[in-house]
């Protein structure tokens, strides 16, 4: 089956490409195995100078890629520039930071000289969704290619320009042929590619049932991962918060990449004192937003990227209503050509709905009521989710309450959750484990060997006492024909 780029606005195919064989794809990682042997003997200031020249052609080109972005996945033009101007930034940081970020670590010891070096994997396999095609890869690649790693991307099955056009840019900023390369192939040959013994690690962003799939196969195989999965994120506002800006934070949150985002706003929590007010203001708000054409700059929100996610969001809304919810505004599928779905407000959707724990990938706000900051903090971790929250208040004694007790990766105090290139970006719970961005991102797949140089200094042991034998893990009766089955059909569920 070939691989399509449809334009969700339109429906129009704009360009099909026909899957690699199994035989293609062994010849592409013979390459980046190939190429990772002399690229990690790259100087770092030579890998610098690639990644700034990446930054510029970008910077240089947000306008045509931008129109790429847009044509793909509906996103409006200018969230679409915002994103490439983010791949740039991301670029750059990398570029001047890496060096910090890799220096050899001294640790003090009663030996001469101990110190931790930071020596890269090899092949890394990125399992990338469709949200954000360019920035989801880059703030991988950047950190990846800046170590000394090489890279294969398989990219969401509707995203193949955009997973073309990012292998073309890499390799016109200079970077050696083989140490990123686009894999155009179907969800059910990552198993094959993850398999193959020189490929090191992988990293996923997606969906849920996606995430499990690879990191079952990962942890059978002993390779590392990181999985960036769904987020139900709260959005708390208490009676002391500036309420014009965090119903403008709150709008924006919501339907951000037309409410298609892992940390968009999706569950709004508001104190009893001020509810009355923020839903008002917040409705009104909603209503305004123009939905229509993404290639129109005075467009807020455009299409949902296939036509499966608006049936999925109009299940989940019918569904919310069976339960027992109220709908205050929206909540219809838009008349005529392209995925379009009205901007929607819940409110009363009762712990017992299954969408009251599920995510939401369109432009759905549910509205809660808090009667105290207890309250707040007990509806907000009432979700399997743990990706980021956003918290309004003034007040400082609530502001570290909040801080200490929300359950998730990451807490924005009077501003909307967002990733930042110089900031640890992941989460807890089923939102994932592991860490992108910042240093610490870096550092996931970077191998912490430790070093110690003895200079004549008598060595002395640490106690340690040998642990008890434990049953092995796994049972004779461990059906690993079952799990493969079970792992290809998570997969393409997870697109």
């Amino acid at each position: 089956m070939s691989i399509q780029s449809i334009n969700p606005a339109t429906g129009e195919v704009l360009r099909s490409f026909e899957p690699l064989k199994d035989e293609a794809v062994k010849a592409k990682i013979a390459i980046a195995h190939a190429a990772f042997k002399d690229y990690a003997e790259v100087p770092l200031e030579h890998r610098a100078l690639c990644m700034r020249k990446l930054a510029g052609i970008l910077e240089s080109e947000v306008e045509e890629l931008a129109i790429l972005l847009t044509q793909e996945v509906g996103k409006t033009i200018e969230s679409s520039r915002q994103e490439v101007r983010k791949c740039a930034a991301g670029c750059r940081y990398y570029a001047e930071n890496a060096a910090r970020i890799l220096s050899e670590e001294p640790i003090p010891t009663d030996l001469n000289n101990s110190y931790v070096r930071w020596d890269p994997l090899g092949i890394i396999l990125a399992v990338m969704p469709w949200n954000f095609p360019f920035w989801q890869v880059f703030r991988f690649l950047s950190p990846a290619l800046m170590a000394g790693n090489v890279a294969l991307l398989k990219h969401s099955s509707n995203v193949p320009q955009c997973a073309v056009a990012i292998e073309a840019l890499v390799r016109r900023a200079g970077f050696p042929r083989g140490t990123f390369q686009t894999l155009l192939i179907e969800s059910r040959q990552v198993e094959s590619v993850l398999s193959d013994e020189r490929v090191a690690a992988v990293t996923v962003t997606g969906s849920e049932a996606a995430g499990r799939a690879v990191a079952a196969q990962a942890g059978w195989l002993i390779k590392r991962s990181v999985l960036e999965l769904g987020g139900s994120d709260p959005f708390i506002v208490m009676p002391s918060a500036d309420l014009d800006r965090a119903i403008q934070a709150g709008v924006k949150a919501r339907t951000l990449n037309n409410g298609q985002s892992c940390i968009a706003a999706k569950r709004f929590i508001i104190h009893d004192e001020i509810y009355e007010t923020f839903e008002s203001l917040f409705i009104s708000a909603m209503e305004d937003l123009k939905v229509g054409d993404p290639m129109k700059d005075s467009t807020d929100i455009g299409p949902l990227a296939t036509a499966k996610l608006v049936e999925d969001v109009e299940q989940q809304v019918a569904a919310a209503k069976a339960a027992g919810a109220l709908l205050l505004s929206g909540g219809e599928r838009m008349v005529g050509i392209g995925n379009f779905f009205e901007p929607t407000v819940l409110i009363n959707v009762p712990r017992t709905a299954a969408v009251y724990r599920e995510e939401i990938f369109g432009p759905v706000a549910m509205l809660f009521r808090a009667h105290s900051l207890a309250e707040a903090i007990e509806i907000a971790n009432d979700t399997p989710f743990g990706l980021g929250a956003s918290v309004w208040t003034r007040d400082p004694e609530e502001q570290k309450q909040f801080i200490a007790a929300l359950e998730c990766g990451q807490v924005f105090v009077n501003a909307m959750v967002a990733s930042d290139p110089r900031l640890p970006f992941g989460g807890i719970k089923r939102s994932g484990y592991g860490r992108e961005l910042s240093g610490a991102g870096m550092r996931e797949f970077l191998n912490a060997k430790t070093v110690v140089i003895a200079g004549g200094v008598e060595q002395t042991e640490i106690p340690f006492e040998q642990p008890a034998a434990q049953e092995p893990l796994l049972t004779p009766g461990f059906d690993s024909g079952q799990f493969k089955k079970a792992f290809r059909t998570a997969l393409k569920d997870g697109e």
